[in-house]
Order: structure tokens, then C-alpha cells, then sequence
């Protein structure tokens, strides 16, 4: 039996593909650029809000000064913007994970029509999507001058969200036929779902439930559409601070935007990734 030839320096490039220690110098090297590229601009703006004065640089001072005069004047947008979030997630988390469920097991025309059509919202701009919503209940005035209505769009545009990534999970030939031994089983629908479904699907609702806070808390252009000067976020505050006081309190915002988000986006990721590991064991 003839021997096959392999090309020259084949078991060379093997090698090199299996051994992690010879990966090219290019791949950290760009990897620490790109890290750069994306740090040094917000460490610059964070910085802007820790000195007296941007245009001396830090030789005019450290200060904090900034900070309190942002939670005085900003203070109620931080805690607007976060019960918006946990809201959001909540009601997109009872309406969404039922829909992802009845869209993943539906075999209905109409049912992938309706999902396109749900997530219209993310290919359609911001601006667009509020300036519909005003239209359609803009003349419901407590509604219009409410939290709720902030509300209702990130609702819209969230919802796809948590929707496309559940539903993944529910279509995955594993969970089908798992849902079907436990119908031979005898078990009913309720019980399926929040017994053996919904445990299974867990890491993908909690990574939804990531990106729809991630999503909502800043979420700018919709945002800026609806609300009003007594419904002010997170995002239109800060862009509100640029626009009419100094840098340097523009700056602080940033950093109290960091302080506040960071924390809870870290907290929400540990906890999916306790989870995941809870899961598996």
C-alpha cells in the first residue's frame, strides 16, 4: 500500500498549531494595543474629574469636588436609571422567556414572522422607535410625564434581546427530547417548564438578563426622546452635564457612571458564572 506524502514541514506547522507556548508575539502585542485603545480615553476622562481644573492638568490639583457637585445636582438620575434596569429586567424576564419558549417550539409561519417583526426595534434607530411611541400614547399625559414610559421603551428595545438568546437555549435538541421524556413521564406543563426548562436555560437567561441591564442603563438616543425634565437617566444627564456645565463636571459624571455600573455588571456576571458552574456540578 503506497504511503501517503504530507508536505514539507507539515509536522512543523502541527506543532506549532498545538503548542500554545509559540503563538506568534503579534497576538499579545495586539491584544495589549487594542486594551490600550479602548482604557486610555475613559482613564483621561476619569481623570478630568479629579482635577481643579482640565486645561492645567493634575499640576492644578486632585480634588472631589466635581463628584459631590454631580451627586447633588444628578444624584435622583442614578437611582432612576438603576430601578429602570432591575424593572426592565424583571418584566422582560416574564414576558420574554414564555415568548422565546411558545416562538421555539412553534413551527408556525406567522410565529417566525412575529419574531421578526419583534425585533424590528434594534434595526429600526432610537429616535425613530420613541418618536412612534410618542405618537401612539403621547396624549395619555400621566403616562407621557411618568418613569413608565422611559420604562415602555426599553422595554421595546430590550425585549429582542432577551427573546433571541432564551429562545436559542429552548431550540436545542437536547432540551427537546428532555421535555419529551418528561411528558412520557407524566409530568404537566407547568411543571415541565419551570421543573426542567427553565433550570436548563438558566446561564442563557442570565446572560439576557446581562445584556438587557447592560442595554437599558445606557440607552441614550430612545432615551432622550422620552423623557422629560423631571425624568432624567443616567445617559441623559451625562449628556446634559457636557452640554451646559464644565468639562470637569462632565468628567465626574463619567466616573460616577463607572462606580455605580461597574460593580453591579461585575456582581450580575459572577453570578452567571457561579451558575454555570453550579450547573455543571
Amino acid at each position: 500500500m503506497p504511503l501517503v506524502r504530507r508536505p514539507l514541514g507539515f509536522e512543523a506547522m502541527a506543532h506549532h498549531v498545538h503548542n500554545p507556548r509559540r503563538l506568534p508575539l503579534l497576538l499579545p502585542i495586539t491584544t495589549v494595543i487594542v486594551s490600550l485603545f479602548i482604557a486610555v480615553p475613559m482613564l483621561l476622562s476619569v481623570l478630568a474629574g479629579l482635577v481643579n481644573n482640565y486645561s492645567t492638568g493634575i499640576s492644578s490639583g486632585l480634588t472631589t469636588r466635581w463628584l459631590a457637585e454631580v451627586l447633588d445636582v444628578y444624584g435622583d438620575t442614578i437611582t432612576a436609571s438603576l430601578l429602570i434596569a432591575l424593572v426592565c429586567v424583571v418584566a422582560c424576564l416574564v414576558v420574554g422567556v414564555p415568548c422565546a419558549y411558545s416562538l421555539a417550539r412553534s413551527r408556525s409561519r406567522w410565529a417566525r414572522a412575529f419574531e421578526e417583526l419583534l425585533t424590528l426595534p434594534v434595526a429600526v434607530p432610537g429616535l425613530a422607535t420613541a418618536l412612534a411611541l410618542v405618537l401612539a400614547y403621547g396624549q395619555l399625559r400621566g403616562f407621557r410625564q411618568s418613569y413608565a414610559f422611559i420604562l415602555a421603551g426599553h422595554l421595546v428595545f430590550t425585549l429582542p434581546f432577551m427573546v433571541r438568546t432564551v429562545g436559542a437555549a429552548f431550540r436545542r435538541h437536547a432540551l427537546i427530547a428532555l421535555e419529551e421524556a418528561a411528558r412520557s413521564l407524566g409530568a404537566g406543563f407547568g411543571r415541565r417548564f419551570m421543573g426542567v426548562l427553565v433550570p436548563a436555560v438558566r446561564p442563557a437567561i442570565v446572560a439576557a438578563s446581562l445584556m438587557v441591564f447592560t442595554l437599558s442603563v445606557g440607552e441614550f438616543n430612545l432615551t432622550w426622546m422620552l423623557h422629560t425634565p423631571l425624568t432624567r437617566t443616567l445617559p441623559v444627564g451625562l449628556a446634559d452635564s457636557y452640554a451646559s456645565m464644565r468639562l470637569e463636571i462632565g468628567s465626574a459624571y463619567t466616573l460616577v457612571f463607572l462606580l455605580v455600573i461597574l460593580p453591579v455588571l461585575w456582581g450580575m456576571q459572577w453570578l452567571g458564572h457561579w451558575i454555570e458552574k453550579h450547573d455543571g456540578t
